[in-house]
């Protein structure tokens, strides 16, 4: 019995053993479990690295080469264009008195939020660089506001042409794109009424009519008749930007799609927005004006009626200046940023151009208007400095010249090479150095050819292919006489002309030649 009892402990202290032996191998196949988890997830982070690596190090044929999205580059006779067309822009801010500056390409986020209204979404961000939240400019007149009120300027008239960067959905072919230039026409300073305001209707005039690109009409409204028109239509004064934003699309957009816009997303009533339809349908000129003044809902609200005389003086205005017959007073326009003050205008293409096989409206092609709390917004004491100016949307004319360019309507010389150095025989590299030297310390736009001893059909082929006039053809024979030739590369008439009178001969003839313009229509 005793030894039964024995074998039976014996037994379970087996069990016993067995049962912790057991719960050891668990543990240990958890620890194992657990341990091999997080070799794989180093794994995969080692596996994402190496993946990552590889791709920095992949062969250039991996790698889409492209320009950004929204951006793009110049060819030569595109950047011709562009060169013209702005020395064209310039030429007329000069002679009305303005100045040049420039502003960082960058501000600090905190100086252009809350100018744009809606458009706000549009500003490109940057990454935090050390310590200052910056944004790319979105135009031109925040940071000349930003510039008056920092270095407390109270009277300035300046252009400033300068890219600028938007968030936008870009439309290539209609010049609509994320990076542009913008060229801007501003007055800052206390003025009479609408005496700056005309100046400015008159610079895009005389721009438009010099780069001549196609009838245009310029549109022009008052903020504070807009105000005026919102507040006698039932529109609550805290909708009132917001509802300008949406007006401001009725160039885009039928009025049924922007009604549904102010009703469904803006907060304003059916009843609301069918007066307002009422009236940004109107257009006219000071008879529409002076109508407005006797309706019977305007005529008694004060900003109304500061507008609407405001549209009258300047219409007057610009009678004067003689440019009425290219105004129209459209109720429509709206011009969605939260800083304009007073008169808002935009330029516009009244017929549709040629792009590719299709006719295609451009949309504005110049827009502006006044800021007059703008400044004030920088300044400490909150000193108001009024401006106005006006926005010449250069990318839109660029996409118009270019469209006549590929049409043929217009020609392009990419270089301004007057005189066009060439040998008829070998080894007359050094002589053409001399040549080049004297005519360039001439003052004559030269160039020759980068070869010892080049072919003269190739000289002349060069010539004709980049529009240059004249060239200088040296020979031995002539060389010994003390002459050179110049042909003329048109008529490919040549005269011999004695060596020591070549640069009085070069500059009288290139006086009196017909070179094409850069940009303009070509002669038939």
């Amino acid at each position: 019995m005793f030894y039964k009892a024995m074998r039976l402990v014996g037994n379970l202290s087996t069990v016993e053993r067995l049962r912790n032996l057991a719960q050891r191998s668990n543990y240990a196949k958890t620890i194992m479990t657990t341990s091999c988890c997080k070799i794989q997830e180093e794994v995969s982070k080692l596996l994402a690295l190496k993946a990552q690596l590889g791709s920095e190090d992949a062969a250039p044929s991996k790698f889409v080469l492209k320009t950004p999205k929204g951006t793009r580059d110049y060819n030569p006779q595109q950047m011709t264009i562009r060169n013209n067309v702005l020395q064209k822009i310039i030429t007329v801010f000069k002679r009305h008195g303005a100045e040049c500056i420039d502003t960082p390409v960058f501000e600090l986020k905190e100086v252009l939020t809350g100018k744009y209204g809606e458009d706000s979404k549009l500003i490109y961000d940057l990454k935090d660089q050390g310590g200052e939240i910056l944004s790319l400019r979105y135009d031109l007149t925040v940071p000349l506001a930003r510039y008056l009120a920092m270095n407390k300027i109270n009277n300035l008239k300046r252009y400033h042409i300068a890219k600028v960067y938007r968030r936008d959905n870009p439309a290539m072919t209609r010049g609509r794109y994320r990076e542009f230039y913008q060229c801007d026409f501003d007055i800052a300073g206390q003025y009479d009424l609408m005496v700056p305001d005309a100046e400015c209707l008159l610079v895009v005039t005389e721009i438009l009519n010099s780069l001549d690109i196609g009838k245009y009409v310029l549109k022009v409204n008052h903020r504070r008749l807009l105000d005026g028109m919102f507040e006698t239509c039932g529109v609550p004064a805290d909708k009132f930007r917001s509802t300008c934003s949406t007006v401001d699309k009725l160039d885009k957009s039928p009025w049924e799609e922007v009604r549904t816009e102010m009703i469904n997303e803006k907060g304003v009533t059916p009843e609301a927005a069918d007066r307002i339809g009422e009236y940004v349908r109107l257009n006219g000129s000071s008879e529409l004006a002076d109508k407005l003044l006797q309706d019977e809902k305007l005529s008694k609200n004060k900003s109304a009626v500061e507008g609407l005389e405001g549209i009258k003086l300047l219409l007057h205005y610009c009678e004067l200046y003689g440019i009425k017959d290219k105004i129209l007073f459209d109720l429509s326009l709206a011009r969605g940023l939260d800083y304009y003050t007073g008169v808002i205008y935009e330029a516009v293409l009244t017929q549709p151009i040629k792009i590719g096989n299709e006719d295609q409206t451009v949309g504005s092609i110049a827009g502006g208007g006044r800021y007059d709390n703008l400044v004030g917004m920088f300044d400490s004491k909150n000193k108001q400095v009024p401006c106005v100016g006006v926005s010449i949307g250069v990318e839109r004319i660029f996409s118009v010249l270019e469209a006549k360019l590929a049409a043929g309507d217009i020609s392009v010389r990419t270089s301004d090479i007057d005189v066009y150095v060439a040998s008829a025989q070998k080894n007359f590299l050094e002589e053409r150095m001399k040549i080049c030297a004297e005519l360039w310390n001439a003052g004559i736009k030269t160039e020759q050819s980068y070869k010892k001893n080049p072919k003269m059909l190739n000289q002349l082929q060069h010539c004709e292919e980049n529009g240059i006039p004249l060239a200088v053809i040296l020979g031995e024979s002539e060389l010994k006489r003390g002459l050179v030739k110049i042909r003329n590369i048109t008529t490919r008439q040549e005269d011999e002309i004695p060596r020591d009178n070549l640069v009085e001969e070069l500059k009288s003839r290139i006086e009196v030649l017909d070179i094409k313009e850069m940009n303009g229509p070509i002669r038939k």
